[in-house]
């Protein structure tokens, strides 16, 4: 992606005025900061401004996809109805699952998920015991026919997803992926400045005893959720180890203060088992899901392994899901104020938002060399050059997409000095430009290196 851009010559096409179609803050905040545009009923264009935001997610999930030995792939969009059939799943999901047919007339299907493909190409390429563990991740765009598609990109048809298959020689193995998958996921989100809980939650469709899924906590989320608040002072960015038992610990850790959804919440036990002190009543939004359902799907599509021992046996399997479109809009759920978004620094299309207020040609010149060294430095800059729009529009709209900083050069600035502004807070700060500049670079610097900087 470029480091920066001018503003005057970007598609970055903002609204002053509240979206009517919009119900919810995320999707009203997306369609006026210049995220995207509807197409059709659960159909988004992603534009420049929200498709950075989409590219920060999927590289922050691909590196802790990596981090635990997963290793990325990509699978067609299009699968065959046979396959799903041998599976035993082609019924299952009913009319939420796209069915299509070729010009030859074979039945086809745009993959709500990939369970079966995933299964059909280890069982037709892996045969032995020595090739295990094995898990492939990719990320594509899937799409599921909502009845009602609603909310913007947090439900719709079409959508963009990591998800990851495990493959081990029995159970035991099977349940440390499992185990690695989810902190996988803790770490992720922690990245992403959201407070993510895993629950243990219904399989449904995708079948199996174990399943957690991971709720970003946010006032305006969509179900109730009650927790230990000792959950929530947990912090697995930096947790030390990346083995299977390191990995056991983590996760025992993550799922042993009870926490739930409104759908599984016993408030008698609520009650009985957390203090009055730690009890935490708010809402959440579902942004990933982990499974492990064995044999599941290696049974019935001939997934087998030669063992050491000379057997030929199913392996053990899991998947694990997380929505990278749907985290744009639970990002923003959880981060915005009464002017707009407020964007975590490591998911911020752009970490710098510079603002030229200067009417004379020199003070337009010193805001165009201080884009070009933050250019030359590496820093991300959205530079607001337009000479057509009033002060009041431009601050405005800096406010509106939530970049990190801002850095306001105008004509009323004591000499060598500009208006700093952290987003996050909206705290402001005329300083000269080196020292302005020097908490910027700090503040990315602590951001690179995974340490926590949105106070």
């Amino acid at each position: 992606m470029k480091i920066g851009v001018r503003r005057s010559q970007y598609f970055l096409p903002t609204l002053r005025e509240e979206p009517a179609e919009a119900s919810i803050v995320s999707h009203r905040l997306m369609l006026r900061a210049g995220l995207i545009r509807q197409a059709s009923a659960g159909l988004y264009n992603w534009l420049p401004l929200g498709f950075r935001v989409l590219k920060k997610i999927e590289s922050i999930v691909r590196a802790e996809q990596d981090r635990i030995g997963a290793h990325e792939c990509l699978m067609p969009t299009i699968q065959s109805a046979e396959l799903w059939k041998k599976s035993g799943r082609y019924d299952d999901y009913g009319k939420e699952m796209l069915r299509i047919t070729d010009r030859h007339g074979a039945p086809l299907l745009y993959g709500p998920t990939n369970e079966e493909a995933i299964t059909q190409l280890f069982a037709d390429t892996v045969k032995s015991y020595k090739d295990l563990p094995s898990r492939l991740y990719h990320m594509q765009w899937k799409f599921r026919d909502e009845i009602r598609p609603r909310f913007g990109v947090m439900r719709a048809r079409e959508f963009y997803m990591k998800d990851a298959y495990s493959f081990d020689a029995d159970e035991e193995r099977g349940m440390a992926s499992y185990r690695a998958m989810a902190v996988s996921y803790l770490r992720l989100f922690e990245r992403m400045g959201l407070t993510a809980v895993p629950m243990r939650a219904e399989t449904g469709p995708i079948g199996g005893d174990n399943s957690h899924e991971f709720v970003v906590l946010a006032e305006t989320g969509e179900s109730a959720v009650y927790c230990d608040r000792t959950l929530l002072e947990q912090r697995w960015r930096d947790a030390s180890g990346n083995d299977a038992k390191a990995h056991a610990d983590i996760f025992a850790r993550a799922t042993s203060c009870y926490a739930a959804t409104d759908e599984e919440h016993d408030a008698d036990r609520f009650a009985r088992e957390v203090p009055a002190a730690r009890r935490v009543e708010t809402r959440g939004i579902e942004v990933g899901h982990v499974f492990f359902f064995a044999d599941k799907y290696s049974r019935p599509l001939e997934a087998r392994v030669a063992t050491q021992q000379g057997d030929n046996i199913p392996v053990a399997m899991g998947s694990y899901g997380v929505g990278i479109s749907r985290l744009v809009a639970a990002a923003i759920e959880a981060s915005h104020d009464a002017d707009g978004i407020v964007w975590h620094d490591s998911i911020a299309p752009f970490s710098v938002g510079l603002v030229s207020l200067a009417l004379d040609e020199q003070g337009r010149g010193k805001a165009d060399k201080l884009y070009e060294s933050l250019c030359r430095e590496g820093i991300e800059t959205l530079y607001d050059d337009r000479l057509d729009a009033r002060a009041g529009v431009k601050l405005k709209d800096m406010d509106l997409v939530g970049l990190p900083w801002q850095i306001t050069l105008g004509d009323k600035n004591p000499k060598d000095s500009v208006l700093l502004k952290r987003r996050c807070g909206n705290k402001k700060q005329t300083l000269p430009l080196d020292k302005a500049l020097a908490k910027v670079r700090e503040s990315l610097k602590r951001t690179r290196t995974h340490d926590p900087v949105f106070d």
